[in-house]
């Protein structure tokens, strides 16, 4: 149980940043959708979906394979010095792409020929892919504290941008016209503040991370590129299939939705629905920076196996607790929630479980990287998108953006199969699938439940949803009692 509570405790950590952070982040949701129309707030769902995609493209599944090579090879710092200077050259010769052919990337894009919300995106994406080798370096290093830290100086820092572009600025000169704002405030950039936002806290978050990067020798080893490259490239692969099955909807939907149902509406809909569902992915995102270097480390201990299932048991309980707290109390949340988006409400429990089967995915994924069997990642991720692709290209045009939702749901459940299946023929772990089972149950009846039972009196009906999941926490503890009793009791010498 120690390694367990050591990967517990680095996962509060990490999420200081991951959840605590992005929590913070997430209230620019309710507050873009108070100030935003949908279609709109469309164009900002639409272009960060492009963004999603150029970031696992520009670094390249280097992450993972730094975690690979600096664990095995004695010198560190020359996996260090490889890995973030491809990736430095790799973001420089894109940004000079894209500035060559900036017209031509809006217009594709559709965001009414704003060239400059083009150029700002790819300089974040740029950043992002040049911190994201110290930034791995530093979970490597058990640094957890000085990683959190400057995350949540980068959240800091663009929730204050919006908040001073969006609000200070606008109110500042309606009262004074002739203030000084008017030289750095625009009105008709509009929604690009939120990308300037974005620009200015990621180019902040670069300057310190300087000292960082000062370790690093200007010196490329070709060897270790090689091997880097051979190993990372059907991480690749798998991320940018993995950004077909979250993001690739986004981009549909401006595409499949006839103009006469104003697809940009529904886009930003779906977008900021979609991102109340966000809490499920600040746990995934904080389990991930933990688990991934944590796998790498406990293979060689004889009992990693059954650790690796007590991890994924433990996983899921939380997964479903956090689907079950948000979907019973979907009427709570819709008070944040500006009345033109609450059409879309509908589909965040879909998003939810769609978003748990991700982190199982993730979770499962630990038998192809300890076994350098990379590139079944790559086939099961690249069957997702292919999943994926053919879901929305059928469901869009029939049912809108919920189409997408449900596609979603269906890409991650199959993925999850597919990789647990080969997954115990290759590197079997002894999962309690039975008992994580029975948790899905439960979870599943006590949310259908929930929808079909109401009454004329909200506050009965939230009180049913309060025992519902107080009936599920309980269930949880009957079963998992005597392994939480070992995981919380303080260990003396």
């Amino acid at each position: 149980m120690g390694s367990i509570k050591k990967l517990a405790g680095e996962t509060v950590i990490y999420g200081v940043s991951s959840i605590v952070g992005r929590f913070l982040n997430w209230w620019l949701v309710p507050y873009h959708m108070h100030i935003f129309p949908p279609g709109e707030y469309g164009i900002v769902t639409n272009l960060y979906s492009y963004v999603a995609f150029l970031l696992v493209f520009l670094t390249f599944g280097m992450e993972t394979g730094f975690f690979r090579f600096a664990t095995k090879d004695s010198d560190h710092q020359k996996i260090y010095s490889t890995s973030f200077l491809a990736l430095l050259i790799f973001s420089l010769a894109f940004i000079l792409l894209v500035y060559m052919f900036t017209g031509s990337i809006a217009d594709f894009v559709e965001c009414g020929g704003h060239n400059d919300f083009v150029q700002w995106l790819a300089i974040v994406v740029a950043i992002d892919s040049i911190t994201s080798i110290p930034f791995a370096n530093l979970r490597l290093q058990k640094r957890p504290i000085r990683f959190a830290s400057l995350k949540m100086i980068n959240i800091f820092f663009n929730i204050f941008f919006n908040i001073f572009f969006l609000s200070v600025c606008p109110a500042l000169l309606k009262s004074n016209p002739n203030s000084i704002v008017r030289f750095i405030y625009y009105p008709e950039v509009g929604v690009g503040y939120v990308f300037l936002a974005n620009l200015l806290s990621s180019v902040i978050t670069l300057i310190m991370m300087i000292p960082d990067m000062r370790i690093i020798k200007l010196k490329i080893d070709r060897t270790v590129l090689k091997e880097l490259i051979h190993y990372s490239f059907p991480i690749l692969v798998v991320g940018l299939a993995g950004m077909v099955n979250q993001n690739v909807d986004k981009i549909l939907i401006p595409k499949l939705v006839p103009e006469s149902q104003k697809p940009m509406e529904q886009l930003g809909i779906y977008g900021a629905n979609y991102k109340l569902a966000v809490v499920m992915n600040m746990f995934i995102q904080a389990f991930r920076y933990a688990f991934e270097p944590f796998i790498f480390s406990q293979q060689k201990n004889k009992d990693s196996k059954n650790t690796y299932a007590v991890v994924m048991n433990y996983f899921v309980i939380l997964g479903l607790i956090i689907f079950l707290g948000i979907s019973l109390f979907l009427d709570v949340f819709k008070l944040l929630v500006d009345s033109r988006y609450h059409s879309g409400l509908k589909i965040v429990p879909m998003v939810l479980m769609a978003n748990l089967f991700l982190g199982i995915y993730y979770n499962l994924s630990l038998w192809y990287k300890l076994t350098d069997k990379t590139w079944f990642g790559a086939h099961i991720a690249v069957f997702g998108a292919v999943i994926t692709l053919l879901a929305n290209f059928i469901l869009i045009p029939l049912m809108g953006y919920v189409g997408s939702a449900i596609g979603v749901l269906v890409c991650f459940i199959l993925m999850t199969i597919v990789s647990y299946v080969f997954g115990q023929k290759y590197f079997h772990v002894n999962y309690d699938v039975k008992k994580m089972g029975i948790y899905f149950a439960v979870a599943t009846v006590l949310y259908l439940a929930s929808i079909y039972i109401h009454f004329d009196v909200k506050i009965w009906t939230l009180l049913l949803n309060i025992c519902f999941f107080i009936l599920f926490l309980s269930i949880v503890f009957i079963f998992e009692k005597e392994d939480l009793k070992r995981l919380i009791k303080p260990s003396f010498k």
